[in-house]
């Protein structure tokens, strides 16, 4: 009988330590955002959100690591900066459109690694169609670090109202480029900028000369509405706004795109 239950301790002892030792009980739980950060749709949820990396629609043709909910989550300076902008926006007809905010470092590291593997050009034909694959870390298309990681920048556009959807992107079928007249690149709610998002060309900068007219007048309005409250374009990018002074100037989160990480903010 001794032997019998010493034999039993072992192996119940034996195994506590698998459990201990597996990977679900050594899993860390998912880091918190600060305090700072909320959910736009906390602060106003007149402003349209289309997160765009939750889908497929994405230059890498699928959805981004660390992407788990189509949440806008931005620090609390840069969501009521962008209330007052969408307060003035409203009177004239318009609405802003996000399509990334806060963005965690695991989702520029899937960005790095895809743009290694050159063999991947599913979406090449809409997203990148005049640039080779293997420049977009030199033509600075594709970085290590990304400001959006530090939770005040926004890519966004403006919508005419009434608003309406944009259909879904189908897997399969056939590209545009996003540099091609609006009525033939993927359909998009917002008004005309010349480019679709995430366009990798020097046309998407926001004040090249090539782009005129109602596209240029599109560009300056939003880039001049949210300047006024306390926005900064990135020239290479016309939807790309920073607000300033950040909250975390040095600081890349990692936490997920999910209502949780930012519940009671």
């Amino acid at each position: 009988m001794r032997t019998a239950l010493r034999a039993l301790a072992a192996t119940a002892a034996a195994l506590l330590a698998v459990t201990a030792l597996s990977p679900a009980a050594q899993a860390r739980p998912e880091p918190r955002a600060p305090e700072e950060f909320v959910a736009l749709r906390s602060v106003d949820p007149t402003i349209i959100q289309e997160m765009r990396y939750t889908t497929a629609h994405t230059f890498l043709g699928e959805r981004v690591d660390g992407y788990r909910q189509p949440v806008c989550i931005l620090t609390r300076p840069a969501a009521r900066a962008l209330q007052l902008a969408q307060k003035r926006l409203l009177r004239q007809g318009y609405s802003l459109k996000v399509y990334d905010c806060y963005r965690p470092q695991r989702a520029v590291d899937h960005f790095v690694r895809w743009a290694k593997d050159l063999d991947d050009q599913v979406m090449k034909d809409e997203f990148y169609p005049l640039v080779d694959k293997e420049r977009l870390f030199e033509d600075g298309y594709i970085a290590e670090k990304s400001g959006h990681s530090r939770g005040s920048t926004v890519d966004l556009t403006l919508v005419r109202l009434p608003a309406l959807p944009t259909r879904p992107y189908r897997p399969g079928e056939p590209l545009s480029p996003c540099f091609a007249p609006k009525g033939e690149r993927f359909p998009d709610s917002s008004v005309d900028m010349g480019t679709g998002y995430d366009c990798f060309d020097t046309l998407s900068h926001t004040d090249d000369t090539r782009v005129q007219g109602l596209q240029r007048a599109n560009r300056q309005f939003l880039k001049r509405t949210l300047t006024e409250v306390g926005f900064v374009n990135l020239p290479e990018e016309w939807w790309h706004f920073t607000f300033r002074p950040e909250p975390f100037p040095d600081t890349y989160f990692d936490f997920p795109v999910h209502r949780r990480p930012v519940a009671g903010h």
